[in-house]
């Protein structure tokens, strides 16, 4: 008798154990297409951290899937998306800009916008008092991401009669200031907070020139229902109080909003 409980015991554990295996299994893959982009995306020991990183794996939590992160080359981001080699690209995405003249918003489908960003300037802190104005800027060198809202903005401020210098992230932009390559960079407010002033680039500051704002959102696939329900565990994460407290542990809280109309 007693070997029989014991066997029937073991029955209902192994199967409870299955269960709990079967209902834990996530429903499907999350790929989001990133660049190291601090504090946005960005690799500490190896893996992945950083806002974005954090807010896709919550997001991902919510949805029961399982999330990847795919380092790509930037200016092939749309590439990447349409052949399906990422889900997403969730990398400080700037929804409100265009790429070679036609609107992101016309190329992919965006989720709501989450955070509010700008373009800066960056350069040389003795050059610093040269560049007080959009109209010093014209006619000289700049570097910036390719295929980024960086790249767009460069463009418009050095002219016809100025250089653009393409780097392949944009972290790299500031390696041609450093050198003296370049007169300025465009990059993300945000990634310039972090690293100008600072290590290795103790010697760049940001230049006291008035760019307009923008916004990040996560961009996907035109007609891909994924976005509907990454919008719908947003605004959950937003209400919750959860990320507003991911923004304050990378010091973005300032920043953060949730805009439902613009991923409609």
């Amino acid at each position: 008798m007693k070997r029989i409980i014991y066997i029937l015991l073991t029955i209902t554990m192994l199967t409870s154990a299955m269960f709990v295996t079967a209902s834990c299994k996530k429903t499907g893959k999350l790929v989001c297409g990133v660049t190291e982009y601090d504090p946005m995306n960005y690799r500490e020991n190896g893996e992945w951290v950083g806002f974005d990183t954090e807010f896709a794996k919550l997001v991902g939590d919510k949805l029961e899937m399982e999330v990847e992160f795919q380092e790509i080359i930037w200016e092939q981001k749309y590439s990447e998306l349409e052949s399906g080699s990422i889900s997403c690209i969730w990398n400080g995405f700037t929804a409100n800009a265009s790429d070679d003249g036609v609107l992101r918003t016309d190329r992919v489908d965006m989720s709501y916008s989450y955070m509010l960003n700008m373009q800066c300037v960056i350069v040389k802190d003795d050059r610093y008092s040269e560049f007080t104005s959009i109209d010093a800027l014209a006619g000289k060198t700049a570097a910036a991401e390719k295929g980024s809202a960086g790249e767009e903005a460069a463009l418009g401020l050095i002219g016809d009669d100025g250089t653009f210098i393409g780097c392949a992230a944009q972290v790299n932009a500031f390696i041609e200031v450093k050198s003296g390559a370049v007169d300025f960079a465009v990059v993300d407010i945000l990634l310039g907070q972090s690293i100008a002033g600072s290590g290795d680039y103790s010697d760049l500051v940001i230049a006291n020139i008035p760019m307009d704002f923008e916004v990040y959102a996560v961009g996907f696939k035109k007609g891909d229902k994924l976005r509907d329900k990454v919008n719908d565990a947003m605004k959950e994460l937003y209400d919750d109080g959860s990320l507003m407290q991911l923004a304050e542990k990378y010091g973005l809280e300032n920043s953060l909003l949730l805009d439902t109309e613009f991923g409609k």
